[in-house]
């Protein structure tokens, strides 16, 4: 297993739209393993998308675990969200975006049922709410090729946007 380096904003490559996988061979398992590897090796990460990552192609494929002792994998394989429910409103972040400096309150459905294959291939339907529905939403935008900044009024973003130039120049400095 390897890791692999997770793309930053504004990387052009986080535009990208997530190709579906059609064959489910050892490639694509040992793309998924290393996925996961790089998910785990993360502080704080819940999820990733193979559209965040630098992968080519980037597969329609997220990587989801946020319990305490990073024990229970999910992987969604061509997610396509069916139905939103509700409304919730709470703070996100990314890794892709500066992760433990840059957060906002993004607007997302309560409830959500979506279908996916597994990493075989097998199609399955599953519904999520709470954390579990924001953060599969957040992974199915990344395979869209959108980001959580996208969501945000302009103001918003450019207010984000000016923190990240910020905290780009300090990594500069540093460098």
């Amino acid at each position: 297993m390897a890791l692999i380096k997770i793309l930053q904003y504004p990387d052009p490559r986080l535009k990208r739209i997530a190709v579906p996988v059609i064959e489910f061979d050892e490639n694509l398992h040992q793309t998924i393993d290393d996925m996961f590897e790089t998910h785990y090796a993360q502080t704080s990460c819940a999820a990733l998308a193979a559209t965040q990552l630098d992968l080519s192609p980037a597969w329609r494929i997220t990587v989801i675990d946020f319990s305490d002792n990073k024990n229970e994998p999910l992987c969604l394989i061509n997610p396509y969200i069916q139905s939103y429910h509700g409304e919730h409103t709470e703070l996100e972040g990314c890794m892709s975006v500066y992760p433990g400096l840059c957060y906002e309150k993004v607007t997302r459905a309560a409830q959500i049922e979506l279908t996916a294959q597994d990493r075989w291939g097998k199609k399955f339907e599953m519904k999520a709410e709470g954390f579990m529905a924001k953060c599969i939403q957040h992974e199915v935008d990344h395979l869209d090729g959108k980001l959580y900044l996208d969501t945000l009024s302009s103001i918003k973003k450019q207010r984000l946007i000016k923190k990240i130039k910020k905290a780009q120049r300090i990594q500069e400095m540093r460098d």
